[in-house]
């Protein structure tokens, strides 16, 4: 069961379905980026989802491994996209990096999501970019 909440998000986020994403949450949902942000809080997520997802509209997770104790959850894979959908002939604004995401789950819902990734490429395109 906790291991499907984890495979509902994940796709979730491939479909870039902000709504259903947010049903998965918990209303006092912690989501920390790899900056060490947190944001808490359904409306202040469903803004920076909507965000990122403008940011690149084709982002997508893979899943390689998810490994499982008791309520927390080690997700183990890649995430990538293409910054604005702006593709250009060398395709660099293009991303794919290997990212590591821990979760809990409580009850039939997602408590928190933190993403450990090195964004400096990412970081990069948004840069060359503005």
């Amino acid at each position: 069961m906790k291991n499907t909440i984890i495979a509902d998000f994940v796709e979730a986020i491939n479909n870039a379905d902000v709504e259903k994403i947010l049903s998965i949450m918990t209303d006092d949902h912690v989501m920390i980026d790899s900056h060490d942000n947190k944001m808490t809080g359904k409306h202040n997520l469903r803004q920076a989802w909507i965000g990122y997802f403008e940011l690149f509209p084709d982002y997508k997770i893979e899943v390689n491994e998810i490994l499982e104790k008791d309520s927390l959850f080690c997700i183990l894979g890649y995430a990538g996209g293409t910054y604005k959908n702006i593709k250009d002939k060398d395709n660099s604004n293009y991303w794919r990096v290997p990212v590591a995401w821990t979760a809990v789950v409580e009850g039939k819902h997602l408590k928190q999501w933190q993403i450990y990734a090195d964004n400096i490429i990412v970081m990069d395109i948004i840069n060359k970019n503005k």
